[in-house]
């Protein structure tokens, strides 16, 4: 799949989003390198920490589905925002650890689209290899 598919593919994960206190609205998919995909969205909760990140619920179900970092392509992260929505920190850092450095990240809001890669999310991150 290319670039624009996987974009659109997050755009309909979107739909699913669950944001009545934010009202803003994030889509995820992650492309994997059998050509299955997996989908995310956020989902709010009164309590707020007890919510979860479209981009974290995308790679949570190819993660329990037994995808692992080496056979994740690609992930598309959008918003309804007026901004194209780069991932928290909390996000950051679990990109950081369960994707390969150099896995390629497409954002959009619909009106523009940037691409990163894993690795420029979080210089200097703290990582596994900090607790040996």
């Amino acid at each position: 799949m290319d670039k624009k598919e996987l974009i659109e593919h997050a755009f309909k994960a979107m739909e699913n989003a669950y944001a009545p206190y934010s009202n803003y609205h994030v889509g995820s998919c992650v492309e994997c390198d059998d050509g299955r995909y997996f989908y995310g969205a956020n989902i709010e909760n009164a309590s707020y920490p007890a919510g979860n990140c479209g981009e974290r619920s995308a790679v949570f179900a190819a993660y329990s589905a037994g995808y692992h970092k080496d056979r994740i392509k690609a992930i598309a992260i959008v918003t309804d925002g007026n901004t194209v929505g780069w991932p928290c920190g909390i996000c950051r850092q679990v990109l950081t650890e369960l994707l390969d450095k150099e896995t390629p990240i497409y954002l959009s809001n619909g009106k523009e689209e940037l691409e990163v890669k894993v690795s420029e999310l979080l210089p200097n991150a703290f990582g596994p290899e900090d607790l040996q």
